[in-house]
């Protein structure tokens, strides 16, 4: 059955989270469509930010943040530094409200490991499934629409669900860290990043010094005093500045 054109562009965006290029050429055969349909769909989906046009193809954009398979596979050491310094940070007991992420995942192996009898809100599955590996944790999936390429769930419902919880606090993950505030690559995990900020006392920012200084598309919030960020290295002399004046505690692991 002939794909809606809807349908093959979503399935050309799809190829190229596998495949970092694609030729106009093996699309078209791949998509049993012509090679002027596949070059009208490029297009499109250029005006649209999703892919950059090259000669004879097209290529994922280099501003596309990689998937969190793709993500999990770097900065590493730096991570796990990350998420045992945060870690300190919880007490048993606790209610705590975690966004899905590279960064968050290994802070959640972390939770697992060491600490016990936390009640955990999250819209993640790697988060859930991480933490549900101790029975000794009370763990609650928040409900919306799933997105595969992520493995969280966003939208509508997931903020309607976050407001019937409060939290001692939330730890999220961050695309980019600037003096503005932390932001997501995403709109919908940024709007349940700051959904889960406003509905808790506190807020840790887990994220790495490769994050500085990197503006993303949807900030989620703003440095304050009830704001901890928990990094790898120190930041830079404007976003450190920036950091101070708002009160914002800076903890270098």
């Amino acid at each position: 059955m002939r794909q809606s054109k809807s349908e093959r562009q979503a399935r050309i965006v799809s190829e190229l989270r596998a495949a970092p290029a694609l030729r106009v050429n093996d699309l078209a055969d791949r998509l049993d469509v012509s090679t002027e349909t596949v070059r009208r769909d490029f297009t499109e989906l250029e005006e649209r930010g999703l892919i950059n046009r090259t000669y004879g193809g097209a290529m994922r954009p280099m501003s596309l943040e990689p998937a969190l398979a793709e993500r999990e596979q770097l900065m590493v050491a730096e991570r796990e530094r990350i998420a045992s310094r945060a870690v300190q940070l919880v007490e048993d007991n606790d209610i705590l409200m975690i966004g899905g992420g590279a960064t968050t995942l290994h802070f959640a192996r972390r939770l697992a490991a060491e600490r016990n009898h936390l009640t955990i809100i999250t819209h993640a599955f790697s988060i859930a499934a991480a933490l549900a590996s101790n029975p000794l944790h009370k763990v609650l999936m928040l409900p919306g629409q799933y997105d595969g390429r992520e493995g969280l769930i966003s939208g509508p419902d997931t903020i309607d669900a976050l407001q019937k919880y409060r939290a001692t606090r939330a730890f999220l993950g961050a695309s980019g860290v600037t003096d503005e505030g932390p932001s997501d690559a995403s709109v919908g995990p940024g709007l349940i990043y700051g959904a889960m900020m406003r509905r808790s006392a506190e807020t840790v920012v887990l994220a790495d010094h490769s994050k500085f200084e990197k503006p993303s598309l949807s900030v989620y919030g703003a440095w304050a005093a009830n704001v901890t960020l928990v990094t790898d290295r120190a930041p830079g002399h404007a976003l450190a500045q920036q950091l101070e004046q708002c009160a914002t505690n800076v903890v270098v692991a």
